[in-house]
């Protein structure tokens, strides 16, 4: 009888949880593509330079297309869910992208000038402002979702210097609707 309470108490407090867990709803048509990466893997030149990769952190174009059409900016993130941190790794977050953004190049860690006007990066978790390219451990294949989000705001109201946890937060807070993609890196 206690275990069914039990089971019975997890599921009503599990299913509202799993539902805001689960972020904004993906569009039927809204899509991201990674051009060259059709195998679905990293290529080697496109690791990080550091924490035990020797690649070149070599940058590449995420695509997107299908948005709804209310949306009025976007966020874009790469994530490592499998990251041995207990909390995955955040490799790029850009937000405020304009609405009439269908392509970034991964290198636009070069600067803000080579995103469009207003567009912020965030601190990524190699602690640096724009993209971190792939280093899982020697051994481990790791999975890395690219998500673009389509937002309802032109801006998301952010601080200066914001944490990819606020990012996060106020990205799924004014969300439409969310394209996924998914690369494997393994050393």
């Amino acid at each position: 009888m206690a275990r069914s309470l039990a089971s019975l108490a997890f599921a009503s407090l599990g299913f509202p949880c799993l539902a805001l867990a689960g972020g904004p709803a993906a569009a039927a048509d809204f899509r991201v593509t990674l051009p060259g990466h059709e195998a679905g893997i990293f290529a080697a030149e496109e690791y990080f330079d550091g924490f035990g990769c020797t690649g070149t952190n070599r940058p590449f174009d995420i695509v997107w297309s299908g948005a709804p059409a209310e949306t009025r900016s976007f966020a874009v993130s790469v994530y490592d869910p499998d990251a041995p941190t207990g909390s995955g790794w955040w490799h790029w977050i850009v937000a405020d992208l304009p609405a009439g953004t269908t392509r970034l190049t991964t290198g636009a860690d070069t600067g803000d000038r080579a995103l469009p006007a207003g567009a912020v990066q965030v601190r990524n978790d190699y602690g640096k402002l724009g993209w971190g390219g792939p280093c899982p451990p020697v051994g481990e294949a790791h999975r890395y979702v690219f998500t673009v989000t389509a937002l309802k705001v032109d801006k998301l109201a952010l601080p200066a210097d914001p944490s990819a946890a606020l990012t996060g937060y106020m990205t799924r807070a004014n969300a439409l609707a969310s394209a996924r993609a998914t690369l494997f890196g393994r050393r």
